[in-house]
């Protein structure tokens, strides 16, 4: 009995040994951790995108805006961001998921397409009818902004973001018109409906600017706006399918959580 006491006595200190070793190596990691983010505020955010990806200036080929809808644009995002010693300014860099998509109907004229028919032919030419057109566009955003605070509740931000397409889509339909075949002089046929789909050829690498502002409402709680506008376009220079570049401008609306 002796034995087994002495047994149960030296497997409960080796235990308890290794439970203060685990404790001590785990109290090291925090303290690393702290020290790593001493003067560091993090962020979780989540919000709701919304906009489209448009011309600028909208294209004479371009007759009217029939139809819009933003769809479900939705981000999460988590930043850190380090106030400069003695002033208002800071620094802040973030990792974002973020999905830019829109819906839109327009009637054109001379509008250059590349769509296939139902029965797997492909036509390309001048068109003269009715688009339809679904965006779909998932990124992978970093942000690197400049702040500024105004009082206690109020941060301003600028800067650039680089965003990495995890998922394109850029497809529709041309219906209730005509195609003139190759260029605006060619043979006329008259189209019910066809599609295009140009998602592959979406660019993999965005970037652009990016403002807004910030108001904290409680202590850890904050509200904030942004604009995020794309300086390039979503398909490569010179892309022949579409002929005039389409830029990503989306507004932000959403809430923030501070540690």
């Amino acid at each position: 009995m002796k034995k087994i006491f002495l047994a149960f006595f030296i497997a409960a200190l080796t235990m308890s040994a290794t439970a203060g070793e685990k404790n001590k190596v785990k109290e090291t990691d925090q303290n690393i951790i702290l020290a790593a983010l001493k003067g560091w505020n993090i962020r979780l955010s989540a919000g709701y995108l919304v906009g489209g990806t448009a011309p600028l200036p909208l294209p004479v080929e371009i007759r009217s805006i029939d139809g819009f809808n933003p769809g479900l644009n939705f981000m999460i995002e988590g930043d850190a961001e380090k106030r400069f010693k003695d002033t208002d300014w800071g620094i802040r860099f973030g990792i974002r998921f973020d999905t830019k998509g829109m819906t839109t109907d327009a009637t054109t004229k001379n509008y250059h397409m590349e769509m296939n028919n139902p029965d797997g032919s492909k036509i390309v030419g001048s068109w003269y009818g009715k688009v339809k057109t679904h965006v779909e566009n998932i990124y992978l955003s970093i942000p690197v902004l400049a702040t500024y605070t105004i009082g206690e509740r109020w941060t301003l931000s600028a800067g650039a973001y680089v965003s990495f397409l995890l998922h394109g889509e850029f497809n529709g339909e041309a219906y209730e018109g005509y195609i003139r075949d190759q260029n605006p002089t060619g043979e006329r046929t008259d189209v019910s409906s066809a599609t295009y789909d140009f998602s592959n050829d979406i660019r993999k690498v965005q970037w652009g600017l990016q403002a807004g502002g910030e108001y904290v409402i409680y202590k850890h709680l904050a509200v904030f706006a942004n604009l995020q506008w794309g300086l390039n376009g979503i398909f490569p220079k010179n892309y022949s399918c579409v002929t005039f570049p389409l830029y990503p401008i989306y507004g932000t609306l959403g809430f923030s959580y501070l540690f």
